[in-house]
């Protein structure tokens, strides 16, 4: 995950809480005694891929690494009260990103860098505990999982990295954590926050066998998404 991408996320959280904090007159004073509300999401995210080797595939010194690029995120919230600091909510929404998997262990270009174009249906269910409210402002931590649907997964294709198709499976699941702010402003309230998310079981979907000893996917042991959300929700 890029340093800068979550230095920058820091940063804008506190600047906005500081100037928000200022305003004394306090906004939709009774916005958080609703049991349900509804609202939305837009974002950029930056994801790359944790890997971890197989020593014994019978490919000596495989390495990949990944070049990340920024994605968006979009999405529909439904908030539930379940506590005065605690509400447990359903952001389901669309995810979108690229990278390129460089195979450095391989010699030509055709064979060493491989695309991947991946757009998600993100689901997470997360626990929102949230602090008590300061004039306009209100800090939170959260924390869920989510379940990920990968429409460019490719894992049924028949063409493996042998005819330059890298694939992915379709079905994953993740966890996410991480910290906002609730903003409260005249008309609605806003809600920046940075989260991480990390996938659990593994993405990748091995070459055929019929290949024979896959040099791309043979030494990969585990290879899963870690990402940086940067998020802003309107409710």
């Amino acid at each position: 995950m890029s340093k800068k991408f979550i230095i920058f996320g820091f940063f804008l959280l506190t600047s906005i809480a500081f100037f928000a904090q200022r305003d004394k007159v306090e906004y939709l004073p009774t916005f958080d005694q609703r049991k349900i509300h509804y609202g939305f999401y837009l974002g950029l995210n930056q994801n790359d891929f944790k890997f971890s080797y197989n020593n014994k595939s019978g490919v000596p010194d495989a390495n990949i690494t990944v070049e990340p690029s920024a994605g968006f995120n979009v999405g529909l919230i439904a908030d539930l009260r379940l506590h005065k600091n605690v509400n447990l909510r359903l952001e389901p929404g669309l995810m979108t990103n690229s990278k390129k998997l460089y195979f450095n262990h391989l010699s030509t270009p055709q064979d060493s860098v491989r695309e991947v174009s991946s757009t998600y249906l993100h689901v997470p269910l997360i626990f929102k505990f949230s602090t008590d409210r300061y004039k306009n402002i209100r800090p939170y931590v959260l924390g869920g999982v989510s379940y990920n649907y990968n429409f460019s997964s490719n894992e049924n294709n028949s063409d493996d990295n042998f005819a330059n198709q890298f694939r992915m499976k379709t079905h994953n699941f993740m966890y996410e954590v991480g910290v906002g702010i609730d903003i409260y402003l005249y008309y609605f309230k806003f809600s920046p926050s940075i989260r991480g998310i990390f996938a659990l079981p593994s993405e990748i979907k091995y070459d055929n066998p019929s290949s024979g000893t896959s040099p791309w996917t043979a030494p990969v042991n585990y290879m899963g998404t870690r990402g940086v959300f940067l998020s802003l929700a309107f409710e």
